[in-house]
């Protein structure tokens, strides 16, 4: 019978190549030119998260008139017939008047992140009816699709009269987890 050769016996000759020291220098500005790439998309991702609400490009109007209201799926209906209502005292008010989109655009952002810091369940923003801007209830219809996009916000409606009536809204945020963690030792005490 005969024998297999060995993997020794195929490399019976074979010289390793020469090893270099040194990177080649176009490796080296590959790599820089990579890593500011990536240091320049995660500044812009950053950018974006910062502020996750739709430009003004992409809003959808509503009339100056129009009653603004939402709630997220499961809230109960008599939550939202209380803050409909006025119900809830709104502990924050924020007024957007004189504001361009972009600067409102940053203030809500800004006013729900407060609100949840210190705790606030139910707030107001003030937009306006925007009856003499162009295109009319520009502010509103961006409040509108803001607020829907932001997870914090769990409900708003359009206030009553005495506190702005169709040209503000009240809002209703989501527990902050210090304030969830409060109510579950409050309740497992009583057990």
């Amino acid at each position: 019978m005969k024998e297999e050769p060995h993997f020794a016996d195929f490399l019976d000759g074979v010289k390793p190549l020469a090893a270099a020291d040194t990177i080649p220098e176009h490796h080296r500005q590959m790599a820089r030119q990579q890593a500011l790439a990536r240091q320049q998309a995660a500044m812009a991702n950053t950018e974006h998260e910062q502020n996750p609400l739709s430009d003004e490009q992409a809003i959808e109007l509503v009339d100056p008139l129009d009653m603004l209201e939402f709630q997220r799926p499961g809230m109960q209906h008599g939550v939202l017939k209380k803050l409909r209502l006025g119900h809830y005292q709104s502990h924050m008010k924020l007024d957007l008047h004189r504001h361009t989109v972009a600067e409102a655009r940053q203030a809500v952002v800004a006013f729900i992140d407060k609100c949840q810091q210190q705790q606030v369940r139910s707030a107001i923003i003030i937009h306006g009816l925007g009856l003499k801007s162009q295109p009319p209830a520009k502010l509103k219809s961006c409040v509108n699709q803001w607020l829907r996009q932001l997870p914090q916000v769990m409900a708003f409606h359009s206030c009553q009269k005495a506190d702005g009536g169709l040209g503000a809204v009240y809002i209703l945020l989501r527990k902050s987890e210090a304030a969830k963690q409060q109510n579950r030792e409050r309740f497992q005490q009583r057990r």
